[in-house]
């Protein structure tokens, strides 16, 4: 099924303001971003750059395209991880070596998983669910959490896409593509990498989710547990800390926004043959969605959990 049509499944459709702004709802989130964020110069902030998506959709194929634009190969890995080494985040307070092994292995070898996945939403919480399917995740085909267990009856793919420099072989971007098979919708296209913020002493995970005309960004610092859990959060108290950040590009010019109400958790663990993970994400303080996966090893990978 191809993301056009996709895009025109089960959404409000709003104004069209135009190739260079696009829908009337993704233009007046941008317009809060610049109104309420702050200028930013990603020559001295490079811990914000980041895949920017165009004003029409997200979706499938957004990883192929951003590798044609920059001149970059997309590879679909066959054994590739979210993070090359989970090494990459060792510093004061985190030790990789504390890390269960069946954790580590799914962060370093993520395309051999397969995962289920179910969500709730809780409370008041329930009816925004709908609101931001209807509004943005339908037809941008980015961010499509599950609103029932209708959607996620079939589970879900997973795909790591590398995306590398053809004339020296660098990794540029490490795309993880995730779509429900029930509808077709995608879950989640983000980008993944280690960064340092300023305000942090140590690496976090990056994840970048294209948008229209920006991105939306999450910095997790990572956390291990006597268990051998892995615990990424991403919390904070200002702009430069750990958490959530908007940024949107407009001719030349970029503008971030941090939100520091919402905030969000995600603990892998080992949990009998299984490797699983919960994901927990609040706003204001509040649980508004947690979301649970069954992460396992593809047949005839050669992957174990115990």
């Amino acid at each position: 099924m191809s993301n056009t049509r996709l895009a025109n499944v089960s959404h409000v459709p709003t104004p069209w303001l135009g190739e260079e702004r696009g829908s009337a709802a993704d233009w007046a989130t941008q317009l809060w971003v610049r109104s309420t964020g702050r200028r930013i110069d990603l020559r001295l902030q490079p811990w914000l750059a980041g895949p920017v998506g165009n004003t029409i959709a997200v979706g499938r194929d957004f990883f192929d395209s951003l590798a044609a634009r920059e001149g970059l190969v997309a590879r679909r890995s066959e054994a590739g991880g979210l993070l090359p080494t989970l090494d990459a985040l060792a510093g004061s307070g985190f030790d990789p070596t504390h890390v269960h092994p069946a954790v580590r292995t799914f962060y370093e070898r993520t395309s051999e998983y397969e995962l289920e996945a179910w969500a709730e939403w809780c409370g008041v919480f329930r009816p925004f669910g709908r609101l931001l399917a209807l509004l943005f995740s339908r037809r941008l085909q980015q961010l499509n959490v599950p609103l029932s267990g209708l959607d996620v009856r079939l589970g879900t793919t997973s795909d790591v896409i590398q995306l590398v420099d053809p004339t020296s072989g660098e990794l540029r971007y490490t795309g993880w593509l995730r779509t429900l098979r029930a509808t077709g919708n995608v879950l989640y296209a983000g980008s993944y990498s280690v960064a340092r913020v300023p305000g942090f002493d140590r690496p976090c995970v990056k994840v970048v989710f294209p948008l229209p005309n920006g991105n939306a960004q999450v910095f997790l610092r990572p956390e291990t547990a006597t268990d051998g859990s892995l615990t990424v959060t991403s919390s904070g108290r200002s702009f430069g800390d750990p958490g959530f950040y908007f940024t949107v590009h407009r001719r030349g010019r970029v503008w971030a926004r941090y939100v520091r109400t919402m905030r969000e958790s995600i603990r892998v663990f080992v949990d009998g043959a299984d490797v699983r993970a919960d994901h927990v994400m609040w706003l204001w303080g509040a649980t508004f969605l947690r979301l649970h996966y069954r992460l396992r090893p593809k047949p005839g990978t050669g992957v174990r959990v115990a």
